[in-house]
């Protein structure tokens, strides 16, 4: 019996396409993950002392958190794989647009937004002082380290969860409206952000994420949105002039920010709508269908 494309990482998930109960249990394993990444990074710390977790603490329990959801999607997909077709988390689907001007529109789209949503984020009440040092310490630190954490594990692992599964599940497995599996998918994103301050660009971003996504059916896309958006944090991060601002109105004058913003928010728009010149295949989105393993011989 051949299996195509096993070898991808990508398409050990393909069958597994959750709805609202399968998003659930992955929000549980992700919990139960998050434990054993804990666990795990302060034993290392006992044996290898606390600057160890300084370190690369976040370099440890981060890819941990995310192994029982991935042990978990995986074994679900490979018993569908026997009966039942699937949707593939990575496809191509950039025409008339070229990939090219689609990874160059999304880059841009994602730091626009960026950018102005740092003015709703103002609006929150002061961070507390231990969050601000948490964060700061993932942006200002090892560079290195920081970069591996911030600008990889996180766009690889949370896109495969957000977008690639539970996105793609209440698309293509709910048959969920796109406005509201979108809007669904963006508040789980923000939920595993676990604060507010983090949560409320997590949504935003998370709604141009998913829509792209769905034009696309492109991780890979979302991925490099992902990438973006945190290595320019941490850019902004390693700037001595800059790493102390908590948001752009510390940086600019106000009126200077609301101007700027003001057109960073007309040019995300003007983003979106380039993707509404794409094509959808089929009303869940532009996923390609993989027939089950016996369908395909």
């Amino acid at each position: 019996m051949k299996r195509r494309g096993n070898y991808k990482f990508l398409d050990k998930f393909n069958y597994f396409v959750p709805g609202i109960g399968g998003m659930f249990a992955l929000l549980a394993w992700l919990l139960v993950g998050a434990l054993f990444g804990g666990l795990v990074t302060v034993l290392l710390g006992k044996l290898l002392g606390q600057e160890f977790i300084v370190e690369y603490g976040t370099l440890v329990s981060y890819p941990l958190m995310f192994i029982p959801p991935m042990l978990y999607a995986s074994a679900k997909s490979g018993r569908n794989s026997m009966n039942r077709s699937g949707w593939k988390l990575d496809s191509k689907h950039f025409a008339p647009l070229g990939g090219a001007a689609c990874a160059g529109l999304v880059v841009l789209g994602t730091l626009a937004m960026g950018f102005w949503s740092d003015g709703i984020v103002s609006l929150l009440p002061k961070m507390p002082e231990a969050l601000a040092d948490v964060l700061k310490g993932l942006t200002s630190g090892n560079i290195w380290s920081n970069f591996l954490a911030v600008s990889i594990f996180a766009p690889l692992f949370e896109e495969w969860l957000c977008r690639g599964m539970v996105l793609r599940g209440l698309l293509a497995g709910s048959r969920m409206k796109p406005f509201w599996a979108i809007v669904i998918s963006a508040v789980f994103f923000a939920l595993i952000h676990f604060n507010p301050w983090q949560a409320v660009p997590a949504f935003l971003l998370g709604c141009l994420f998913g829509y792209v996504y769905y034009r696309t059916g492109s991780l890979k896309l979302t991925m490099l949105m992902h990438f973006a958006n945190n290595t320019f944090a941490l850019i902004i991060g390693h700037i001595d002039s800059l790493k102390e601002a908590e948001g752009w109105m510390d940086i600019m004058p106000k009126e200077s920010y609301a101007v700027t913003a003001a057109a960073c928010f007309l040019l995300t728009v003007l983003v979106a709508m380039a993707f509404r010149k794409i094509e959808l295949q089929k009303p869940e989105g532009n996923f390609d269908e993989v027939p089950s393993i016996f369908d395909s011989e």
